[in-house]
């Protein structure tokens, strides 16, 4: 152990910090005034701030991290790598998310190539297209894509990912992962359920708070029935049987819609909470929803 942390020692020291940093650790100084806030802070802030840029700029640091008692578990997500394009009026920035730390490496490994193979995909797209509109004459083009950690406490973790296209009119998609991390598995929407039941209770409590959002809230706009008369667009029905959702930091479940699937391009990425108490008699048990 000891010459384990004397090399994470050396991998410390030999960091180099970002300017970014420097900007970062002035505005903290200026507002820890007096001496004993300045030195907590050099003896704190800029440790911590080195930590976390030596996670996301190394994974050779952060795998050594991950192996260290106590600190290796507080490394749950990180970046572990980026593909960046920039040529003139193209641009992207793909940062892939990798999870660490769980017990089943199984699912831990099948989850992080997932990750990076969406990711290598949108780079690989995102040059293909950007070399079709060189041959076009050129024009404006952008992509960016990262990750959220929407939720992590003691029983679940959620993690999105999100693809902004910035081609004519912008186009927002999520996808999100919720890992059970005392049982080491991987959630979906209809392991919840004791039968297929769920989707209609779901969807009508969506469709009756879309119109609730309406009636109180004129800007709001939904494709749902009663409420689009004049509208050449199908109205909502029904959410798929693998939904996209996660699972709050409340326990409730969360379902979303990205963007223009069940309202205008202005109303965004779409998520409805679901009352318990709808759903209640439908779970499979209350492990996750509360």
């Amino acid at each position: 152990m000891n010459e384990k942390l004397e090399r994470l020692k050396k991998q410390y020291e030999n960091i180099t910090i970002p300017k970014e940093l420097d900007f970062v650790v002035e505005k903290a100084i200026r507002k820890n005034k007096g001496r004993h806030g300045i030195k907590r802070l050099i003896g704190g802030g800029v440790a911590a701030a080195l930590f976390i840029t030596g996670i996301n700029t190394s994974p050779t640091f952060a795998n050594s991290m991950s192996d260290v008692p106590l600190v290796g578990s507080i490394v749950k997500v990180l970046t572990f790598r980026e593909f960046n394009v920039h040529d003139g009026t193209m641009e992207a920035n793909i940062k892939v998310p990798v999870i660490k730390n769980l017990e089943n490496k199984t699912l831990e490994s099948t989850l992080n190539k997932k990750y990076l193979d969406e990711s290598k995909k949108l780079y690989s797209d995102f040059q293909s297209e950007m070399e079709e509109l060189k041959q076009k004459g050129g024009g404006h083009m952008g992509m960016d894509s990262g990750y959220v950690v929407k939720t992590d406490n003691d029983r679940i973790l959620a993690i999105g990912r999100y693809v902004v296209n910035t081609v004519g009119s912008s186009s927002t998609t999520f996808k999100y992962d919720t890992v059970d991390k005392k049982n080491q598995l991987l959630i979906t929407l209809p392991s919840l359920f004791k039968d297929d039941s769920y989707i209609p209770l779901i969807s009508e409590n969506i469709k009756k708070q879309m119109k609730e959002q309406m009636k109180k809230d004129p800007n709001k706009v939904y494709w749902v029935e009663s409420a689009m008369d004049d509208v050449p667009v199908t109205p909502f029905q029904s959410i798929d049987k693998n939904q996209i959702f996660y699972i709050n930091d409340h326990g409730k479940l969360v379902i979303v819609f990205n963007k223009y699937d069940v309202a205008p391009g202005y109303m965004g990425v779409l998520e409805f909470t679901i009352p318990t108490a709808v759903i209640a008699n439908d779970l499979v048990s209350n492990e996750y929803i509360k």
